[in-house]
């Protein structure tokens, strides 16, 4: 005669495999992303936490820096007047740079997605083919452009316009940004309008709604995220830039990069330039929070 299990203990015994199974799926998940902890703890974690250990240090009247009294008059030090012109300063760049970029770049992230498969991949070659150039040589390049003898001003002089005075201005900067930062704003942007439901603006037009109604009531809203997260990506980067305003910009107006660079290796306040980079990082972590969690998960 069969015996038959017990309908309860053969539940049992399968919760009890199914939980040793994902047990061990978790432990197969953390062997494979274990030199990705590694790689982040060593690269990003340890530098963030000594950045940290600074800016709490004490600067000698030598100029070195006394990590035994730890204390808080960097951070008192970021309220003065000089750094918060270099912070406003550098926030009125970074978000001119944001808005020019938004407005270049979501025409242009529209006429990508609606096009035809072949003209898209076309088109993303195009914005990604900058990033195959060091960066330092890009902004060579525009020094060269913007220069008094550069192409641009020779073209100016010929049609009777007189040379151009360009480089080593803000406007000069902000061509400078805007071209570095303009594939972050695309990218995004595209992402998001590519997922559109096309349908939803049809249905707009089928209730008489213009174009430009349409677009301000339905393409705009659904597409926020990608406007949120280029904004981030283009904004943060920007308003901590050094080698763009220095190489464009000639270092005549300083900025929150020039400043932390000065307070390191001129003036060598490294507990000013670590609370201050400190302070920028946290601003890069918060965004990046905000970047997945309002346009991240959407893109």
């Amino acid at each position: 005669m069969t015996v038959l299990p017990d309908a309860d203990a053969l539940e049992t015994a399968l919760g009890e495999a199914e939980r040793r199974g994902e047990v061990a799926e978790r432990r197969r998940g953390l062997l494979l992303a274990l030199p990705s902890f590694a790689y982040m703890v060593l690269f990003f974690a340890v530098p963030l936490v000594i950045v940290l250990v600074y800016s709490f240090a004490t600067r000698t009247s030598s100029g070195s820096t006394a990590l035994s009294d730890w204390n808080l008059e960097a951070y008192r030090k970021l309220g003065e007047p000089i750094v918060r012109n270099v912070v406003i300063r550098s926030v009125v760049l970074a978000l001119i740079t944001t808005v020019l970029c938004l407005v270049i770049a979501y025409p242009f992230a529209y006429f990508c997605a609606t096009r035809s498969a072949t003209v898209r991949n076309l088109l993303l070659v195009a914005v990604m083919i900058p990033f195959w150039t060091n960066f330092l040589v890009r902004n060579y390049a525009w020094r060269l452009l913007l220069s008094s003898g550069g192409p641009i001003s020779s073209f100016t002089e010929s049609i009777g316009l007189g040379p151009t005075e360009i480089l080593f201005t803000k406007t000069a900067v902000v061509i400078g940004l805007v071209y570095a930062y303009l594939p972050f704003m695309i990218l995004p942007l595209f992402a998001s309008i590519d997922r559109l439901d096309w349908r939803l603006v049809e249905a707009s037009r089928d209730l008489y709604a213009s174009g430009p109604a349409s677009f301000r009531k339905v393409v705009l809203p659904l597409t926020m995220p990608g406007v949120i997260a280029g904004s981030i990506l283009v904004f943060v980067p920007s308003m901590g830039a050094y080698v763009t305003p220095e190489l464009l910009g000639g270092g005549k107006e300083t900025l929150l990069g020039s400043y932390i660079v000065t307070q390191f290796l001129t003036a060598r306040n490294w507990p000013v330039g670590a609370s201050l980079s400190f302070v920028l990082m946290a601003v890069m972590l918060v965004s990046t929070i905000i970047y997945f969690r309002a346009g991240g998960k959407n893109l």
